[in-house]
């Protein structure tokens, strides 16, 4: 962690892994600041989707990014003034962001973004690439996994829970494909830190997940 700089704590792994429900919850916990950096790849998505956008567009979609009229407290989010909280989880919007994500154009647009929520306290950040990329010098790097089917399983819920309609054979098949595209993609693919710890959450819960993340981190070299 650079010296004067507030801690971060980064946690990255693959679609429905828990990574928000952990980070948000080590967040509060902390009182630390929360980036979901999916949220911000989903609004760019959507934003793209609005304007009907080539996906494959580098410069479209890098010029979206950068002029992106977006606000994030908690889990609400504002898409240039619209509550567009639950839109962007649809599944949909979340295949464009996979793709979009991919895009070497795009990440670099999104970069001080994402590195602007570092403010103290501290923060929690998750995503795919926030303990090798964006915050490289995280005081504690976490790689939460889990199985295929225990993570099918809690993004069916999370959309039932939303009202969504979805097929567990679609999502299976979906989250495949995600994996797939997150590790292969030659800009900051999905991988686990060397120093980052490795948590699989396949038949934990939520709360000890939580209290894991929070033993390492009081734990860790020079935290508070």
């Amino acid at each position: 962690m650079e010296t004067g700089q507030p801690p971060v704590i980064a946690i990255d792994g693959p679609s429905a892994s828990g990574k928000g429900t952990v980070a948000q919850g080590v967040a509060g916990a902390l009182g630390f600041h929360y980036l979901n950096s999916g949220s911000l790849y989903r609004t760019v998505a959507l934003a793209a989707l609005d304007a009907g956008a080539d996906l494959d567009d580098e410069s479209t979609l890098a010029e979206i990014t950068l002029n992106l009229r977006a606000e994030f407290n908690g889990d609400r989010v504002k898409l240039a003034g619209r509550n567009v909280s639950e839109v962007i989880v649809a599944e949909a919007v979340s295949v464009a962001a996979s793709r979009i994500a991919a895009r070497p154009g795009v990440r670099p647009a999104l970069l001080a973004r994402q590195r602007a929520f570092r403010q103290p306290p501290g923060l929690v950040a998750d995503g795919r690439d926030m303990g090798s990329v964006v915050f490289p010098d995280a005081v504690l790097k976490i790689f939460l996994t889990a199985s295929l089917e225990a993570r099918a399983e809690r993004r069916y819920k999370q959309l039932m829970d939303k009202g969504m309609d979805a097929t567990m054979a679609a999502l299976l098949q979906d989250i495949r494909e995600r994996d797939q595209r997150d590790t292969m993609r030659a800009t900051a693919p999905l991988l686990k830190s060397a120093n980052a710890v490795l948590i699989d959450t396949t038949d934990m819960t939520a709360a000890d997940a939580i209290a894991q993340v929070l033993a390492l981190y009081r734990q860790a070299p020079r935290a508070p």
